[in-house]
């Protein structure tokens, strides 16, 4: 098997996982891993051969991006202090402490290499956290937080971690240059991500074909990284910068076709990035295999001091976290999304799970110093790191459904379906406005007013349909069987009309491109 043989085995894996895991009652991406540590236990299977620079620039982009598209920077801001406490002060603290105990544990490891392992292993990772957390029914308030900390830990973990790496391979270390590196760090990415994500919507309304937008959209988050990167910013935040940018303003209220495609494309993307991103965990444990051969004994110990660091420290920083954002929520305002049960807490410590950027982080770690000499311990610190990522993606991971299911920590469903209700409400109402602004300039036969009347009512009932009285509602059932009759027979009729067409694609002198324009305004017909 070569390399690109085991790229499309990662393809079709990304695939199967999701239906698999659904039945399973697993997260894919932890299938993904255990089959590329399956694969990594193959002697026919080659060791990947990606470079580790490439890593996190090829991986990460379309994954924050889509992650990103199912958010708003109205949620982000809302979130504020709690996202601050996990995404930046817990990443601090754990790094502190991973790094104490590594060196105390670790013979003759450097305090900077203690930190660079404490870095790389500090973030918990936003796709293992996004793709696990929002296939539970878990309350929005907690997927949201854990969508903030994965997207924005990432940010703070980079940037200590080069700054680790600096001190380890140069063999000095300023904080205050330190800090000052986090800051222009940000300042960059947030430039760079608003230049770009307002130069990738002014091309989308020039582009104008839903294809050629969609299309753009998948090339603004690697060109916002490299551009950040290049500049000395922090590529992660640029692409969330770009995308909640994009996310906000790109597509218009009537580009129907772009929302829809935009939707579909992204979704494949991301389904399968993310099983290629995880498999390639799993597949990478071999050189970690590697290292330990005659050693497995102190190694596994090590790597389990850390990974007991790890899990406790977010378990004791989130408690009083926690706290004190309840008593900052009750204080300040009541927009916040926060736990507020002490077994919503300790779901949102389960699910820290580590992943793309700490094995991309450990990768990178460079192999010689500045004075020529091997960067120390390296393998070590590599072996421990994966510890690390294996085990909270694989224990935790496998058993954040059971911890669920056993504390009852379930979605807000009557709040949803109210919220729902609303929107409703609120879609009928601008309908029936626009309405009677038309009414007042043309001259509308009754019987059609009435028509787009019961139309406007439609509107909302469509989305909720426990909207009106009993009477309306049985009216409403009445016009709605009758609209699925009609709109089965009219499925019939363009079904008729797409098999008519598509056999005249392989007729004589057929003009394929127009076959395929007459095909597309058929599918488009069917949409409505």
């Amino acid at each position: 098997m070569d390399q690109l043989a085991l790229l499309f085995v990662l393809l079709l894996g990304s695939l199967l996982s999701v239906p698999l895991g659904d039945r399973m009652r697993l997260p894919a991406p932890v299938l993904m891993t255990v089959l590329g540590i399956a694969l990594a236990l193959l002697d026919f299977v080659p060791d990947v051969d990606i470079p580790p620079e490439l890593i996190l620039p090829t991986l990460l982009p379309p994954l924050l991006y889509a992650a990103v598209r199912r958010t708003s920077w109205r949620q982000f801001a809302a979130n504020r202090r709690p996202i601050f406490l996990l995404a930046v002060a817990l990443v601090f603290v754990t790094m502190a402490c991973v790094a104490t105990v590594a060196h105390a544990i670790v013979p003759g490891l450097p305090v900077a290499a203690a930190f660079a392992l404490g870095a790389l292993v500090a973030p918990p990772d936003p796709v293992a956290a996004t793709a696990v957390a929002g296939k539970l029914g878990l309350p929005r308030r907690l997927v949201s937080i854990l969508e903030g900390e994965g997207l924005f830990n990432d940010v703070t973990a980079i940037v200590l971690y080069h700054v680790a790496i600096a001190a380890a391979v140069g063999g000095s270390f300023s904080p205050w240059r330190a800090g000052l590196d986090l800051v222009l760090s940000a300042v960059v990415a947030v430039a760079v991500g608003l230049a770009l994500g307002w130069g990738a919507y002014k091309l989308i309304d020039l582009l104008e074909d839903a294809t050629l937008q969609i299309g753009l959209t998948l090339l603004v988050p690697y060109v916002s990284y490299v551009l950040a990167e290049e500049l000395h910013g922090s590529g992660v935040l640029a692409v969330l910068t770009t995308a909640m940018f994009l996310a906000e303003y790109a597509v218009g209220a009537d580009d129907v076709m772009t929302r829809l495609t935009g939707h579909t494309v992204w979704g494949v993307v991301d389904t399968l990035v993310t099983g290629v991103a995880f498999g390639l965990i799993g597949l990478e444990l071999s050189n970690a295999l590697r290292t330990a051969s005659g050693r497995w004994g102190e190694l596994l110990s090590w790597a389990a001091a850390v990974v007991g660091v790890v899990v406790l420290v977010r378990l004791v920083w989130l408690l009083p976290a926690t706290w004190l954002t309840r008593w900052l929520h009750a204080k300040h305002d009541q927009d916040e999304d926060i736990p507020m049960t002490w077994r919503e807490s300790v779901v949102m410590w389960w699910a820290g799970m580590r992943g793309v950027a700490s094995v991309a982080l450990a990768l990178a770690i460079p192999l010689r110093t500045d004075d020529g000499s091997p960067f120390p311990h390296r393998d070590e610190v590599v072996f421990i790191a994966f510890g690390a990522i294996i085990a909270t993606l694989l224990v935790q991971g496998m058993t954040l459904p059971w911890l669920v299911g056993r504390l009852g920590v379930r979605a807000d469903t009557e709040r949803e379906q109210e919220y729902e209700r609303q929107l409703a409400v609120r879609a009928a109402r601008a309908a029936r406005q626009r309405l009677r602004e038309i009414e007042a300039v043309e001259d509308l036969p009754e019987d059609l007013a009435e028509q787009m009347l019961r139309r406007a009512f439609d509107i909302g009932y469509r989305i909720s349909p426990d909207l009106g009285d009993e009477e309306r509602h049985e009216a409403q059932r009445q016009r709605t069987r009758r609209l699925r009759r009609v709109r089965r027979i009219q499925g019939e009729m363009l079904s008729a009309a797409r098999h008519e067409v598509l056999a005249a694609r392989s007729e004589p002198g057929a003009d394929p491109e127009v076959v395929d324009r007459v095909l597309r305004h058929l599918d488009v017909r069917s949409l409505r």
